[in-house]
C-alpha cells in the first residue's frame, strides 16, 4: 500500500516563535498558525471558522523563522503530519497532538510594515543578514545600502 503525508497550509502565526537549541546545538523552532476560511452559507449569512495547527521546524529553517518571523506575520508551510501520543500525568489518559514536521516556508509578506502595529516580519538589514559566501576569483563589489543586492544574495 502506497502512502504519502504532505500538508502545504498559508496562515498568520498566533504567537511568537519559540527557538531553542538542543545540546548538540541544532536549532529547533515551535509555532503555532492560525488558519482562516471564511464562506457564505445556504442562508446568505457569513460564516468563519479558524483552524489552529502547531508546527515544529529544524535547523536553519528555524534560525529563519525565529529571526523574521513574529506573531501574526503570514507564513506558507510545507511540511508533513505527526501524530504524537503520551499520558497525561495528572490524570493518566492517553492524549495525543496532531503538528505538522516543517519542510520548507515561504515568506508570504515583504517585511516592511512596522513588526509592532501590523504583527509583520521586520524587515532584514542589507549586509548582516546575508550568509557568508565562498570566494570569488574576482572580488565583486558590494551593494550601497540604497542598492538591491545582485544576484543570489537572498538570505534563506
Amino acid at each position: 500500500m502506497a502512502s504519502f503525508n504532505k500538508v502545504i497550509l498559508a496562515g498568520n502565526l498566533t504567537r511568537d516563535p519559540e527557538l531553542r537549541y538542543t545540546p548538540k546545538g541544532t536549532a529547533i523552532a515551535k509555532f503555532g498558525i492560525a488558519i482562516n476560511r471564511k464562506w457564505t452559507g445556504e442562508d446568505g449569512q457569513k460564516r468563519e471558522e479558524v483552524t489552529f495547527v502547531d508546527v515544529d521546524a529544524f535547523e536553519k529553517k528555524a534560525e529563519l523563522i525565529g529571526q523574521y518571523f513574529r506573531k501574526g506575520s503570514p507564513i506558507l508551510v510545507e511540511g508533513r503530519l505527526k501524530l504524537d501520543q503520551w499520558d497525561d500525568k495528572q490524570t493518566g489518559q492517553k492524549r495525543s497532538r496532531l503538528g505538522v514536521i516543517l519542510e520548507s516556508l515561504s515568506f508570504l509578506d515583504s517585511g516592511n510594515r512596522d513588526a509592532t502595529a501590523g504583527g509583520g516580519a521586520p524587515a532584514p538589514s542589507a549586509p548582516a543578514a546575508r550568509p557568508a559566501r565562498p570566494a570569488a576569483s574576482a572580488p565583486a563589489a558590494e551593494p550601497g545600502p540604497d542598492e538591491p543586492p545582485q544576484g543570489d544574495d537572498v538570505p534563506f
